[in-house]
């Protein structure tokens, strides 16, 4: 792990995995130098084989030494790079933009002011949240996800003071900064070699964050719409045991409530989880055939292997539940569902 001085430790670390990202990680580079000189950012080349990747990550190192620096590694899957950019983070707080979306520069000197002030403070806060905007390609539509209404604005508070999250406000990895140490004081350790681990950077460290600040800017681009996207459709059906072990992980860090005595962050982590188990359903019917209702058969034989208690709550859970209808009629009324909320949130 790098060490640094605290007085020369700069304020954020901003990751940035790479892989065959040449056609695209300029943009993403470009959108995060806003004149700071204590913003890091590591570029992590991992194991980019296909196009010039590694060599566009050089040249960006070389074009500003001290403020970019590059981790080449063999290929580990995005989890294996977020991995790498924390343990080499220096930064007070740490954060991760993927090399096909980008950060509103004008917001991230915003953030930046709210981070050193924060950093000021004999208590810092541990996680920052902030808006991400969809920019769809496809559709050429943008919707931006806001957490007016469940989080106080402009302030710091704690878990006591949220409130109700509606459909489509979970905190998700484009929204969150968090201080460096809740991070590695949480264990986070995310799987390699497999997709969907950003439900697992955010929801890991939740119980570890006592202090959060909500700052209203449009701060993340989040990119969709290409064909080989993870959360492009036939894509996701392809990787459903990726999923399912991404909700395994979930289910497994924490027997809810009881390992979370905060209530509200309680009941706000089984409705996020609630979500993931609802995803997994969904694409295995998707998949269709007895193959993917094999494999969500198994999913709930191991939560209730696990945690029959939990298993059995979490089933009762209304997203959950719609999204495990029994029967042939059932199954393409959960569809339907899927259906409406695809057109609402434009997730994919």
């Amino acid at each position: 792990m790098a060490t640094a001085t605290p007085a020369t430790r700069p304020t954020l670390t901003i990751a940035i995995p790479c892989y065959n990202s040449a056609d695209y990680m300029d943009h993403c580079v470009e959108s995060l130098l806003v004149g700071a000189d204590d913003i890091e950012i590591i570029i992590v080349n991992d194991g980019s084989t296909k196009d010039d990747t590694p060599a566009k990550a050089d040249a960006w190192a070389e074009r500003h030494p001290g403020l970019i620096r590059v981790i080449h590694q063999e290929n580990a899957g995005h989890g294996g790079a977020v991995n790498a950019g924390l343990a080499a983070a220096t930064g007070h707080y740490f954060r991760v933009v993927d090399s096909d979306d980008w950060l509103d520069r004008d917001a991230l000197s915003l953030l930046m002011t709210k981070l050193r002030l924060s950093l000021s403070k004999e208590t810092p806060v541990d996680l920052f949240v902030t808006n991400y905007v969809y920019e769809h390609i496809a559709t050429a539509s943008r919707k931006v996800i806001t957490y007016r209404g469940p989080l106080p604005v402009n302030r710091p508070f704690s878990w006591d003071e949220i409130g109700h999250f509606g459909r489509g406000q979970n905190i998700l990895m484009h929204a969150a900064t968090f201080r460096t140490q809740v991070l590695r004081d949480s264990g986070l350790k995310l799987p390699e070699h497999t997709f969907y681990v950003d439900n697992i950077f955010v929801y890991v460290p939740l119980p570890h964050v006592r202090t959060l600040y909500y700052l209203p800017v449009d701060l993340y681009s989040y990119f969709i719409g290409r064909d080989d996207q993870s959360v492009n459709e036939p894509v996701m059906i392809s990787r459903l045991d990726q999923q399912m072990r991404i909700t395994d992980v979930m289910f497994e860090a924490y027997r809810l409530p009881d390992d979370v005595p905060n209530k509200r962050l309680a009941r706000y982590m089984a409705s996020y989880l609630a979500l993931i188990i609802a995803a997994s359903s969904t694409i295995a019917l998707l998949k269709g055939g007895e193959e993917g209702l094999q494999q969500r058969r198994e999913m709930w034989e191991r939560f209730h292997r696990h945690d029959p208690e939990m298993a059995t709550r979490l089933g009762r859970h209304h997203i959950v539940y719609g999204s495990n209808l029994p029967g042939p009629a059932g199954r393409r009324l959960s569809l339907a569902g899927y259906r409406l909320a695809q057109k609402l949130y434009h997730f994919n």
